[in-house]
């Protein structure tokens, strides 16, 4: 289990143990209400760390992808030939 997931846990444990003493219905009501909301912060920080763990893992085949490319990139690479140009000198004394 994840860090965040365990602590929330304790939190909503933290909630939720003090307020059932309370016989006020409105205590009650409103404890209700934030065990749904531990509840859903719970089940998103799961799902973020889930896409976090996929992003993650696309990253590192994207990384690798990457250095393959890369390594495919100077292994095609050929050696440049010079291109001369003609200088006017060059081309004048071809002329003549």
């Amino acid at each position: 289990m994840r860090k965040n997931t365990i602590a929330n846990l304790l939190l909503a444990a933290s909630f939720g143990l003090p307020l059932t003493a309370c016989e006020d219905t409105k205590a009650r009501q409103e404890n209700e209400q934030l065990k749904a909301h531990v509840v859903e912060l719970v089940k998103e920080s799961g799902d973020l760390g889930n896409r976090v763990d996929a992003l993650t893992q696309e990253n590192t085949e994207l990384k690798q992808e990457i250095e393959r490319l890369k390594a495919k990139k100077t292994q095609t690479k050929t050696a440049k030939t010079r291109h001369h140009r003609h200088t006017t000198q060059h081309a004048a004394a071809t002329v003549n």
